[in-house]
Order: structure tokens, then sequence, then C-alpha cells
């Protein structure tokens, strides 16, 4: 019986390699600023109702019998065939052994005459390499790394954070991606471990240029967790699950996105005074789609000062033409001669950067530095409700980002790097003005003083910066840490977070706090301290407390700051570190 199914498989795989039986689908992956499609994973699938249609099955039969080289071959061919019939746009993701990327059969498969017959360029293809995957010959690969990179092409790893793999080739290639694990993923709306490994991730991330993929998304939970703690591109079957064919993305799932955005910069960006696109759009010509490219190539002569145009239908964007973009087309011998007497819809650029008019300035500037070099210097198309509304160039939005940056950095603490004062009063002021959900927590160091007397303000300072520290790792980017001066901060978060800051706070703290001691001190359990009235008296290690106040209305922030000094006082009178919520 045994026998008789491994003849079965051997034939039914025999068959699938001859008569090329493999179907592509797509699992689009979308960005989490905004619900465009940045591309889509081409994953394969066997003959259906047949033992080899799991993909799973499929690669470990062949990889069993040593016919992996060829099922991969095959899987890639037909993807970049069935991509091609369907004109995918965006990026095509192909999942690669990493073992086989320098086999000269790999390297034939993806030479710039070979991609030609799919209408493809290198720069939208990306080699996915599992991390799970051992490599044979690191060095060898990196060189290989090296040289597809050079050809334009770009590499993603694939089950970052998944068992126990290490995370040494995200620094020894430098992908362009990397994806997150869908285990990673699963339920971590409520797993405070996982969102401190993505949060630590998306640092990376951000230090080292690679933009993170969250794959596997299966519930609206997951992806506004993801959202909140700035993960760049999401999929999974919450989004959209692998279909034959290209399907828009639900527009519930867009909306989503957008909503989560704007309330997560809302919270964050607009405290700091942040001014939104809108203020410094400027609301240039647009062309319609039939206008002739003769006559785009008059009116930008005329006025050397426009950096484009864009074109729309009604007055929905469309495309957009940058000064750039159209010399390059009309240039050359035939150039001029081949495009002139075209609509400009021929050769507009459908790829380009478009934003609400209520996205902060600082999260434009970041979705431009993340273009392509072709188009990093490209406008910035605005719109409003959809509608053109302008355009704003890089020159101005890198000169607004260092104003702002400049301004915010005044009224930052000079020893914790914090916001100071001002910007805690305007995070203040708009809790009381947007009255939503929200907690003010107010932090403050006990026998903080005796401490300073007795170790000296260098040694304090030390602990203030170490608190601040301890915040940073703990707060979530989208809410908000003040230094108020001394050794009180305060934290504005949303309600749901607030509980669990507390208590992480307070573990971090105590089990931390003791290295700041010497050996002795931290044996007795105390320090000797003048009191007040002059006289020693035994002072406690540090502890800290924390007051809170959730969803109370005030009229101003002298209310708010009352109220929360109050509790604050109370807290205080509780032994070791604690922290006391307002009833």
């Amino acid at each position: 019986m045994i026998k008789l199914e491994e003849n079965y498989l051997q034939q039914l795989f025999y068959r699938i390699l001859h008569n090329q039986d493999i179907q592509t689908v797509f699992q689009p992956i979308i960005s989490l600023e905004d619900g465009t499609i940045l591309g889509y994973e081409a994953l394969s699938r066997g003959p259906v109702r047949t033992p080899l249609q799991n993909p799973a099955k499929l690669f470990t039969y062949a990889m069993e019998n040593g016919q992996l080289w060829e099922l991969e071959l095959l899987c890639r061919t037909k993807a970049l065939e069935t991509a091609h019939a369907l004109q995918t746009t965006g990026k095509l993701f192909l999942n690669v052994n990493p073992n086989i990327m320098s086999d000269r059969k790999f390297r034939q498969g993806f030479t710039k005459d070979y991609l030609r017959r799919f209408q493809m360029d290198a720069e939208t293809i990306v080699f996915e390499i599992t991390e799970k995957e051992a490599i044979s010959n690191l060095n060898h690969f990196k060189q290989t790394v090296r040289h597809y990179k050079e050809q334009t092409y770009h590499i993603a790893i694939d089950d970052v954070g998944s068992g126990y793999s290490g995370l040494n080739i995200l620094t020894d290639i430098h992908p362009h991606f990397m994806k997150l694990d869908m285990q990673l993923i699963r339920n971590i709306d409520s797993d405070q471990t996982k969102q401190s490994l993505v949060k630590s991730l998306c640092e990376f991330a951000a230090h080292s240029q690679i933009y993170i993929i969250a794959e596997g998304i299966e519930t609206k939970k997951e992806l506004v967790k993801l959202i909140e703690l700035g993960v760049h591109f999401g999929q999974g079957y919450y989004i959209q699950k692998p279909a034959p064919d290209l399907l828009p993305i639900r527009e519930e799932v867009i909306a989503l996105i957008i909503d989560e955005n704007k309330r997560k910069q809302n919270r964050s960006l607009k405290r700091l005074g942040g001014p939104f696109v809108k203020e410094m759009s400027t609301p240039l010509q647009t062309l319609e789609a039939h206008v002739l490219i003769d006559e785009v190539k008059t009116l930008m002569h005329q006025d050397q000062s426009v950096p484009g145009f864009c074109i729309v239908e009604g007055n929905r964007v469309i495309g957009v033409i940058t000064r750039n973009e159209l010399h390059v087309k009309i240039s050359g011998p035939f150039g001029y001669s081949l495009f002139s007497n075209k609509p400009i819809i021929e050769i507009m650029d459908t790829d380009f950067l478009q934003v609400d008019v209520e996205t902060p300035i600082h999260t434009v500037a970041k979705l431009a530095m993340r273009r392509d070099a072709k188009h990093l210097y490209d406008f910035i198309t605005v719109t409003q409700n959809g509608d053109y509304y302008g355009i704003v160039t890089v020159k101005e939005l890198l000169e607004k980002t260092i104003e702002i940056e400049v301004n915010v950095a005044k009224h930052l603490n000079p020893l914790t790097e914090l916001p100071g004062n001002l910007l805690i009063e305007q995070q203040l002021q708009q809790c009381v003005e947007v009255q939503e959900g929200y907690v003010v927590l107010y932090l403050d160091l006990d026998n903080f003083k005796p401490y300073n007397d007795v170790y000296g303000f260098e040694k304090g300072d030390q602990i203030l910066m170490h608190v601040a520290k301890l915040l940073k790792e703990i707060v979530l980017p989208s809410d908000f840490i003040g230094h108020i001066g001394g050794d009180d901060f305060i934290v504005v978060a949303s309600t749901e977070q607030s509980m669990m800051y507390c208590e992480q706070i307070i573990q971090q703290f105590d089990a931390s706090i003791e290295q700041f001691y010497t050996p002795k001190d931290v044996a007795n359990g105390w320090i000797t301290s003048k009191n007040r009235h002059g006289k020693d008296e035994l002072f406690p290690l540090l502890t800290i407390s924390i007051a809170g106040i959730m969803n109370h209305h005030f009229h101003t922030t002298y209310d708010l700051a009352r109220i929360v000094s109050e509790v604050k006082k109370r807290c205080k009178q509780m032994i070791g570190s604690n922290y006391l919520f307002a009833e």
C-alpha cells in the first residue's frame, strides 16, 4: 500500500514538472500608512484536489527527491508569466532558496533580456530569502547578494523573528525589506512581549533604512496594533487572501488604515506643534490627460520655476509629469518626434507620492525620503478628500522640517532630551480640548533629594537619564513623554496602555536602581542624609510613584494639573514604588 502511494506521488510530481501544472496565486503587500499596494508575493500551488496541491507538501517532496531546483525554476517561470499576463504593478516578491542564487542557471533566468520578455525591470523584482534556510557558504552568498543589488534587484529576508533564528543575516547583507514571521504577528495586540520585540525591530529598521513587512495579519486588532507600532507594510488574510487574480483591497481595510494613522498622528505629531502639509501646499495648474506633450513642453519652457504638472480626470489626480522626466522622454535623436504629438497620458508617471492635506509634515518627509532614487526629488501631490489640492516640493518640505525640528529642539530638556514644559503644556492643552480617551501619568522619584545630597548631582543626573531611557523603551512612539524638570516626568497615553506602562516602569525601575548605589547601601537598604531640619535621617533606596488620571473632563490645564498633583501626594505616602489612579 505504501509502495503504491509512493509510486502515485512520484508519477504525480513528474507529471507536474512535465505539464508545468503549477498555479501562481498572488497576495498583495500594502502600506500600513495609506493602504496603497507595494506589490505582490507570488505563491505556487500544485494541481487542485491532489496530495501535492499544498505548497509545503509539494516542496518537501521535491527536496526529499532531489528535484528542488527543477520545481523552483518552474514556479519562478510561472510566476513571471502569470504576473506579465495579469499586468501586475508594483514589486513582485519571489521566494528563493539562498543556496541557488549563485547558480549559473538562476542568473540566466534574471538577465535583462530575460526580464524584457515579461516587460519587467530588475528593480521590480524582490528576491525573498527565508531566514529558516541554512546558508551553506555565507561569504559566497554575501557576494552574490551584492551582485544582485548592484543590478538593482531588491532583497527581502523572510521569517524574521521565527524560532531561534538569528539577526546576523540582516547586518551581513543589509536587505531592502525584512518580513516578520506570522507567529510573531499572531495575537500581537494582546502580547506585550511581541509588541516590545516588534517595536525594537522597527527602531533597528529605521536606523538601518530597511522596510518592515508584517506577514500573516489575520485580525483587525493585529492590524491596528502594527500601525501603532510603526510597521511599514503588511500582508495577510485580513487584508486579502492569495488569489489567482489581482483583486482590489477592500475599502473598509483602506479606511481603517487611514483612520488609525490619523489618530496616531493626532496623538503624536500634532502635540509637538507640527503643522499639516495643507499649510504649505501650492495650488499649481493641472493638465487634462489629452493635452499634447508638445504643449506641456511649451508650458514648462514659459515658466522655469514649475517643477511639473499633475494630470487629472475631473479633479482626481491620475498621474504626474516632472520637468526632469519630460526631458528624459523627449531627449535623444528621436524622442521629440516620437512623443511630441502624443497626449501626456502616454508618458505620465502613475507611481507618485500622494498625501492628504491633514498629513503632518514630518510624516510627508518620511514618505518622501523612502522613495527610490529615481523619484526621490519629485514633488509631492496633495489632495483633499481625494481631489487635487496642490503640490509640495522636496526643497520646501525639507526646509519646513528643519524649521520644525529647530523649534522643537529649543524646548527639549537639555539633560534627557525629552519635551520640556512648553511642549508639555501644549500636549495637556490638547487633552483638554480634544476630550478623547487619554491618561495622564505623573511620575516622581521618592527620596531623590537625599540621594543627590549623598551621591552628588552627577550621579543624580545619571538616574534622571536612566529614567528617561526606561520611558523611551517602554512607552510607544505614538504616546507622549515629557520631562517637567528635576525628578518629575509625565506620560500621556491611550487608556488601554496606561496600566501596562505603570507596571512595566515600576518593575524595570526597581530591578535596575541598585546599580546606582554602593554595595554597602544596597545591603543596608537605606542611606543616611540630612532631613529638612538638618538632622541625620535614614532614607530608603529610591522608589518611583506614578499618579494617573483617566477620562476626566477639565476646563483648563490648571485643573488637570491640580488633580494629578493631589493624586501624586496620596501615592507618595504609600511604601515602595506604586501607582495610583484618580477615582
